[in-house]
């Protein structure tokens, strides 16, 4: 999927991420593993607010995403910062990259975006092709729990300076998917502007995604509930997985 007009909105509606906390828990998860990466990785990157936070911690990091718009955003971000940093406009399943990198990062459940386990193969198969022997693929996806309960059928606003957001998710309990549609009411001269934007979150088991690593060329080394080194609960949200290239 590609994000459109939630590109100019993306950064307002996910304030409560905290991007600093989930860099210093990324090097953690680096440390831990005995990774010092050369070239990363930032797949998925949005608006790259995690890759600059990578970059001012010294990693030679790159971005990758399949939206013009987010990247965009992202390119801005850099230019503010006086980094000069590589950004491609690249769907995850289609990955072509110049050279080998030694870790790869995909985060806020960029994964769980990929419709169907082909689709996820073929990204794991991509990022297999080119990540050096011995490095590192850490990625979060959302849980069942958090598709089915949290998400599930709910509606959710929001209310900021720049737009008006309905938030409304259809969950499908068959492949465990919820369809997400998004109303941005956006003030005109003193009127309201709609625009809409649909698309489709899938969630999948920690079996299906190990398996797919094993068949992909990698060890899985750790599952780990959001932003820990504990083993996932019954109710977590999101869940992290660090995987070495065989």
């Amino acid at each position: 999927m590609s994000y459109g007009v939630f590109a100019q909105f993306y950064d307002g509606l996910t304030r409560n991420v905290d991007y600093s906390a989930k860099a210093d828990y990324l090097c953690e998860l680096l440390k831990s593993f005995d990774c010092r990466p050369e070239c990363m990785l930032d797949l998925a990157c949005g608006t790259g607010t995690l890759t600059i936070e990578l970059k001012k911690r010294g990693f030679d990091v790159f971005g990758v995403d399949g939206s013009f718009e987010m990247l965009s955003q992202a390119q801005q971000k850099a230019a503010e910062n006086d980094f000069e940093m590589l950004f491609l406009c690249q769907q995850m399943q289609k990955l072509e990259l110049y050279g080998l990198i030694d870790a790869c990062v995909c985060t806020l459940d960029s994964i769980s975006h990929l419709q169907g386990l082909e689709q996820v193969r073929k990204t794991f198969e991509r990022i297999s092709k080119y990540m050096e022997k011995d490095g590192l693929f850490i990625f979060d996806v959302n849980t069942i729990y958090k598709h089915s309960v949290i998400l599930g059928n709910n509606t959710f606003v929001y209310d900021t300076d720049e737009v008006f957001c309905v938030w409304q998710n259809t969950y499908n309990d068959k492949n465990h998917s919820v369809k997400i549609d998004l109303d941005f009411f956006v003030p005109e001269n003193d009127v309201y502007s709609r625009y809409t934007e649909s698309f489709r979150e899938f969630a999948y088991s920690v079996e299906e995604l190990s398996d797919l690593l094993e068949q992909c060329g990698f060890s899985v080394l750790a599952v780990y509930d959001d932003m820990t080194f504990c083993e996932p609960k019954h109710d977590s949200q999101r869940v992290t997985f660090a995987a070495k290239k065989r």
